[in-house]
């Protein structure tokens, strides 16, 4: 049963949809306010639109990784200067995080303090680094950077100077001192850590997209990568690893010991799209674990038995520790969860949608039953808006539904500008392949 919380939209859904259909919802979503994105001068994207700036989430900052899925984004709907902004912002922030890199080239086993790492969470309007601890091991952070750089280098929206290559050689170098392919970090949801392929396969593709680029513009003859001995060959080496090891996990996220082992994590998905990592038939078997182990009425799960939100969130930790750094401290959050309560997170049904409508771009007409697959995870994202209560909560994207006193409610996140940009984009797909 589809759930629909904003009833206002009722009209403007429709089972399978025609090009004027789509273009409809988009122009009456963009004067409702759902894609107002909040991008700062600096071309960066706070991670939850409307944050202030000593707001006790942490929000009003910076993630790589959002930036890179938001700025992605604009990028294939065709703001491609404004994609082209934060990836040099970006890169602004990786040419000062550079001593990290390479004090732990130097010394690996300084790594072992996330803290050590560079870090992937800042401040956005300051584009510095911020002092509180934080699980700063995520590797596929790292990987995002890197894909999205040598992406848009590869269109020649960015530079890849000599000061731009330094940054991204030791990027490289620290990658290969530790071990991407067998690092525990926290990945894509800042927890516990474990060797995850999600993670690995984030790195894989931005080592690709990078080799691609350096082959292509003959850079491997820079000096940057030159005095550092990184050719092709080398870097063949260092995707071997990881695909051996990817190839290995999947289609699970995680084998054992346990607590580290995890057969379903959502976060597989965006090896399909928009990093084009896994396709076919794992790509398939993929989507469907999230879509059957993980889906709910609201949305979808992270992964099973994740305590983040789960019921009466609120009741259970202060604005303070309810965004605060669980990456060791995980039992304690955990002792609030029981199955069936965790949040149902609002990212991943537009990112769904995408995969189906990415797919034409690729090659693969799109069928009756794949553009029906499409429809529906697109209007299950459209059900997903809050509803118009005249506030500014109205007509946004949440970033996930959770159980208080045994309601679904949006979090604290609302909107979350990673969500939005899931919802505008798999709108962009299903404009591309919704018939005239």
């Amino acid at each position: 049963m589809l759930v629909i919380r904003n009833e206002a939209l009722l009209d403007l859904l429709r089972p399978s949809y025609r090009r004027e259909d789509v273009r409809r919802l988009l122009d009456f979503l963009e004067r409702k306010g759902t894609f107002a994105f909040q991008r700062l001068p600096n071309g960066l994207y706070p991670a939850a639109a409307g944050a202030a700036e000593d707001d006790a989430s942490g929000y009003q900052n910076a993630w790589v990784r959002d930036n890179v899925h938001i700025a992605h984004a604009h990028f294939v709907w065709g703001q491609r200067a404004a994609a082209a902004q934060t990836a040099q912002t970006l890169m602004r922030f990786f040419e000062a995080e550079r001593p990290r890199m390479q004090r732990i080239v130097q010394h690996p086993c300084l790594a072992a303090d996330p803290m050590q790492r560079p870090h992937v969470r800042f401040d956005a309007r300051r584009v510095q680094e911020l002092s509180e601890k934080w699980p700063h091991a995520q590797n596929d952070a790292l990987g995002y950077f890197l894909w999205f750089y040598s992406k848009l280098a590869t269109h020649g929206l960015v530079e890849v100077g000599e000061q731009a290559l330094a940054t991204l050689a030791d990027l490289l170098c620290y990658l290969h001192a530790i071990q991407y392919w067998r690092d525990p970090d926290s990945g894509h949801w800042e927890e516990a850590r474990k060797i995850g392929a999600a993670s690995i396969g984030t790195v894989l593709a931005g080592l690709r997209a990078f080799a691609g680029l350096c082959n292509a513009r003959g850079l491997y003859a820079a000096p940057a990568l030159a005095t550092r001995k990184l050719d092709d060959a080398w870097m063949a080496t260092l995707m071997a690893s990881g695909e051996g090891q990817l190839q290995r996990i999947l289609p699970w996220e995680s084998l054992g010991p346990a607590p580290a082992v995890r057969r379903y994590d959502a976060a597989l998905l965006f090896l399909i799209y928009p990093l084009e990592m896994v396709a076919g038939p794992m790509a398939d078997r993929i989507v469907t674990d999230v879509t059957t182990a993980l889906g709910g009425p609201m949305g979808i799960r992270r992964y099973l038995l994740d305590s983040y939100w789960c019921a009466d969130y609120r009741a259970c930790f202060s604005a303070q520790e309810r965004s605060a750094d669980f990456s060791q401290a995980l039992k304690a959050r955990d002792r609030h969860i029981r199955p069936g309560e965790e949040a149902q997170w609002c990212l991943f049904d537009p990112l769904i949608a995408c995969i189906y409508g990415a797919r034409s771009a690729a090659g693969q007409p799109a069928t009756a039953y794949t553009l029906g697959l499409q429809s529906h995870y697109l209007n299950r994202a459209l059900g997903q808006l809050t509803e118009d209560k005249g506030g500014d909560r109205s007509w946004q994207c949440p970033e996930a539904y959770f159980l208080e006193k045994g309601v679904y409610v949006p979090n604290d996140h609302t909107p979350l500008q990673w969500t939005q940009a899931n919802l505008r984009l798999a709108l962009h797909w299903m404009e591309h392949t919704a018939p005239l």
